[in-house]
């Protein structure tokens, strides 16, 4: 049978007895889950055991690209690391874009798992002339800069490298796996578990061609949309994302969100990335402040916000960066060495880090926020959990809970730098206090006591992000519902406040979301979720949704010779979803009983602000979010029928409590 888009076989190896095989997958498991995490949640769920441990021997952590990934589908360039979360005890998953999802493709998999675990340091090599795990021994304890240039020096320039730094390599557990220097699939916890297993990197030089069913229609297609894309704007338009820096405070007065027509979107994104919102964002009420108890435009001022502001990184762009095939490059290089000699060439942080080590510490220092960035980079860590955990460091340190005597001499203040510097290189390094920090804020507190619990800001063990719900309010659902709790990356039917989202897919409808009627809401959340899981495991960059009209159908049409119905990318996503969350129910993880801490949904309205009086009351639109999937509302746990809906009917004596 001639196959698109896929190889129907996936790389295994065991650690353990240092083997390789290719695994076949089935034609039907692909046309159910795609790839990327679909893909892999079907095959770890079918390949473990209940209640396994998440950082033991037979731990299966995967590897996986995109349905359409590989090929020249526009935004195409992802792929997810996934597997048991340490951190969480449930489901995990982390998304990546650069170039190494494509170099699985074209390497002849649609995946790569591991399990088992080394004696010693290793590295699996794909090429064309070896496929292998090989010592590592010379590359452990270096940064992913080095060990990747090492790498590349040994097996040629193009070698494609996912690989863990330092903080994988100490078992953190908020830790992830990094690739192209620096684009990181940080969240779940995942670099922990190829720490555990010794295994430093994944080296890929093979070079093929992904089989695609219409390679003509394919290339027209993507030919059309990026055309459109590479429209050079009018004046009117480059004039006014020139300008986006300077609207924060009126777009606060005017209660307006960071949104627009596609193609100023689109410009807003090629000239800033996601830095846009570093200065808008505290002023709006999205950016979290000083560990979530603050009033952005009080406790973060635009005097304060401004220094970090995606302008100001402008100042030090070398050169544009995007993701394979990805027409937008929102990404950029920069030169920073007047800020620090090493920051000869680093990535631009993005609105994420800016904030966790920006607004949510009171710091408005950019060089700062530079070093920061490339220090999260280089060692593999994630710098949503590692700036969340600073943050309830320095206010238990503020609250006298921790002292000196706990911090080896350091003082932890609000927008102290140099400290914040200091204490993330302590995580890193899992030097003295660090130790206790370097598996997040829920198992800190734990260690810690004296009621600093109340200041870890978490879901169900995963650091929240930078985004408030007291602004998206379904936001907090997502937080809390979601197989991967505390993701901004999540379906959220607040995605349309920062682009044209219902125009994506014609034909697709989403229920007005600004309402007061839970219901309806919950109806557009059902079907932000199956897009967004459909979109994901495609391979497709959550962006995608910004930019106006997407030939979603059309593309996997060309690549796979499927006929898709909007409605059919609904479905999938929908099993995708449920299959995700089986997991942890089996695992003994049940998002329906995940609590988010009172300051992220209002539990006490601030009394001022742009979240003056407001409290978002997420479980009552969870529950309404339950219903709409037909789950059970009372237990947030899939019924048999819905379980049957979506095909996967044999689930439900795993999933029962």
């Amino acid at each position: 049978m001639d196959r698109y888009g896929y190889f129907g076989r996936v790389l295994f190896g065991d650690l353990s007895t240092d083997t390789l095989e290719e695994r076949p997958v089935a034609d039907e498991i692909y046309e159910n889950f795609l790839g990327g995490y679909g893909l892999g949640a079907k095959l770890i769920y079918d390949w473990t055991r209940k209640k396994y441990d998440s950082l033991g021997p037979e731990a299966i952590l995967g590897i996986l690209p995109g349905l359409l990934t590989g090929t020249v589908a526009p935004f195409s360039g992802r792929y997810m690391v996934c597997g048991k979360s340490p951190l969480t005890g449930g489901w995990g998953d982390a998304n990546s874009g650069g170039y190494f999802g494509p170099a699985i493709k074209k390497a002849g998999y649609d995946g790569i798992f591991v399990t088992g675990e080394a004696e010693s340091p290793k590295y699996l090599l794909i090429s064309d002339d070896e496929l292998n795990f090989k010592d590592a021994s010379d590359l452990w304890e270096l940064d992913t800069v080095e060990a990747d240039v090492k790498l590349q020096k040994t097996h040629g320039h193009g070698t494609k490298v996912a690989l863990i730094g330092p903080a994988g390599e100490h078992v953190s557990l908020i830790s992830g796996v990094v690739n192209d220097k620096g684009r990181i699939a940080a969240r779940s916890g995942l670099g922990a578990v190829m720490g555990k297993k010794k295994l430093k990197a994944i080296a890929i030089s093979k070079k093929g061609v992904v089989p695609v069913k219409d390679k003509a229609k394919l290339a027209e297609i993507a030919q059309t949309y990026n055309n459109r894309l590479n429209k050079k704007p009018n004046k009117i338009v480059q004039m006014i994302v020139n300008a986006v820096p300077n609207f924060a405070t009126m777009l606060r007065w005017v209660k307006l969100p960071l949104s627009g027509p596609a193609k100023m979107v689109l410009e807003i994104y090629r000239q800033y990335g996601t830095s846009i919102a570093n200065s808008v964002s505290s002023e709006i009420g999205d950016s979290p402040v000083k560990n979530w108890s603050g009033i952005g435009y009080i406790d973060f001022p635009q005097e304060k916000s401004r220094k970090i502001s995606g302008a100001e990184f402008l100042k030090y762009k070398k050169r544009s960066f995007g993701c394979a095939t990805c027409p937008a490059q929102c990404g950029s290089i920069l030169s920073a060495p007047d800020v620090d000699p090493n920051l000869q060439e680093t990535h631009r942080p993005e609105y994420e880090t800016s904030c966790m080590f920006g607004a949510l510490l009171v710091n408005d220092d950019l060089g700062s926020i530079l070093k920061l960035n490339d220090m999260c980079n280089r060692a593999g860590i994630d710098s949503i959990s590692t700036g969340a955990t600073v943050a309830f460091a320095i206010e238990c340190f503020e609250e006298g809970i921790l002292t000196t005597e706990d911090t080896d001499g350091l003082e932890l203040h609000w927008g102290d730098s140099g400290a914040i510097l200091k204490l993330t290189e302590m995580i890193i390094n899992r030097q003295g206090i660090g130790d206790i920090l370097a598996d997040g804020t829920m198992r800190a507190a734990e260690r810690i006591g004296k009621g600093s619990e109340e200041y870890a800001m978490h879901a169900g063990g995963e650091e929240l992000p930078a985004h408030d719900p007291r602004l998206s309010p379904s936001l907090a659902s997502t937080y809390s519902t979601d197989p991967t709790p505390g993701r901004h990356t999540a379906a959220s039917i607040d995605f349309e406040a920062i682009g044209p989202i219902k125009q994506f897919i014609p034909g697709l409808f989403i229920p007005r979301t600004r309402t007061k009627y839970l219901a309806l809401g919950a109806e557009a959340q059902k079907t932000m979720v199956g897009l967004m899981e459909t979109l994901s495991s495609v391979g497709l960059c959550m962006f995608t949704t910004l930019f106006g009209a997407f030939p979603l159908l059309e593309l996997v049409e060309a690549v796979t010779g499927w006929h898709w119905h909007p409605d059919d990318a609904l479905l999938i996503g929908r099993r995708i979803q449920t299959m995700r969350l089986a997991f942890s129910l089996r695992e003994g993880i049940n998002p329906y009983m995940v609590t988010l801490p009172g300051r992220v949904w209002g539990e006490d309205p601030h009394g001022k602000g742009p979240h003056k009086g407001k409290t978002i009351k997420y479980k009552e639109m969870n529950r309404y979010y339950y219903e709409s999937m037909d789950w059970d509302p009372l237990t947030g746990i899939p019924t048999k029928e819905s379980l049957e809906s979506v095909g996967l009917g044999d689930l439900f004596d795993d999933i029962q409590p």
